[in-house]
């Protein structure tokens, strides 16, 4: 079985985020940067369908030379091969998604795996963009997954439950929190991934589809303000909500 997992590498949850000079990027300076926590479900799924079927798990990334630090876990973590198509130029999602499918084209893969998003912006656009281009159906946020003779049967987070449907092989697979536990890097692992090749690549330019015109923190929260102790602040209040806050 011959699995693709696409990997992003995103700043740390813990980054306090400064928009840079330009205005529309984030400023690079003192930021940590870490494999998309949604990947690594994507990572821990590939994992364990090789274990199951046997095959080869290969990681895909897209970006410049620090995308091989979340290559590197990716290899410490189990994977056997990594793919970084080298481009750090900026892409909107469809860019994105029409380099890794064109990478995928080359592999031919039976499971094109992501997470559900990455947790830069929030988008959930890639893993269906890739889906479309390689024309194979995809099932997004799957919490539960089984495979049996070709056939995929999802079970996928939708508002107010869940979803149960059934796809074939090939297909696109992005996971939700909950399809696994993801497995933590072993020393042997760490060290064999320092030595592994990582296998580079010059993706095709792709003209974006969409402009960032702009990029800016949320205003500051205001002040808060007192309106009385008792059943006379219910009318200043209600009023306050009508005329200033416009929400009633």
């Amino acid at each position: 079985m011959k699995i693709v997992v696409c990997v992003n590498h995103v700043p740390d949850t813990e980054t306090k985020v400064k928009v840079g000079t330009d205005g529309k990027l984030i400023d690079p300076t003192g930021v940590n940067w870490m494999l998309s926590p949604y990947d690594e479900f994507g990572i821990e799924e590939g994992l364990r369908l090789k274990e199951k079927n046997g095959g080869e798990v290969i990681a895909i990334s897209l970006g410049g030379d620090a995308n091989k630090e979340t290559l590197r876990k990716s290899l410490a973590m189990g994977v056997d091969k990594a793919v970084l198509l080298k481009d750090a130029s900026v892409r909107d999602s469809f860019a994105v998604g029409k380099a890794l499918a064109d990478a995928c084209k080359e592999i031919s893969p039976d499971i094109v795996l992501f997470g559900k998003q990455s947790i830069d912006y929030y988008d959930e656009q890639v893993s269906g963009v890739v889906a479309e281009l390689l024309g194979m159906p995809s099932v997004s946020v799957v919490v539960k997954m089984e495979i049996a003779d070709g056939k995929v049967i999802c079970e996928r987070e939708i508002e107010g439950g869940h979803e149960k449907v059934e796809t074939k092989l090939p297909c696109v697979i992005s996971a939700q929190k909950g399809l696994n536990e993801p497995r933590y890097p072993s020393l042997k692992g760490i060290m064999a991934a320092k030595s592994k090749p990582i296998e580079e690549k010059i993706p095709a330019a792709t003209q974006n589809r969409v402009e960032v015109l702009e990029m800016r923190k949320p205003a500051g929260k205001g002040a808060g303000k007192i309106l009385g102790t008792d059943e006379t602040a219910v009318k200043e209040l209600v009023r306050l909500l009508h005329e200033e806050a416009k929400i009633i």
